[in-house]
């Protein structure tokens, strides 16, 4: 559920609810009683990153790169050349007697 601010015109009072989105606004303040609350636009909820390193932990390493290149390269290098064996190794056909 999505929180909103109101703000009270006659005691200037500021809150946050927590309401669904097809609820009606409030409009009776909680400190003075009035009905004088309007839903004001706010910025929202902002991002905050706890803990250390979200760089460094969220990507892969240097190291695991390049071992993941010269796996994909002996791999690459290993299935071309066992095709090209493959083509050469055909028997000729089509001879004259």
């Amino acid at each position: 559920m999505p929180t909103y601010e109101y703000r009270c015109n006659a005691c200037s009072h500021k809150w946050d609810e927590f309401q669904s989105i097809t609820a009606k606004p409030t409009k009776k303040c909680p400190d003075c009683g009035k009905l004088k609350a309007e839903r004001i636009i706010s910025a929202g909820g902002g991002i905050i990153f706890k803990g250390s390193g979200f760089y460094q932990t969220d990507y892969r390493s240097d190291s695991y790169k390049k071992g993941a290149e010269a796996a994909k390269k002996s791999s690459d290098s290993s299935s071309s050349s066992s095709s090209s064996t493959s083509e050469s190794s055909g028997s000729k056909s089509g001879s004259t007697d």
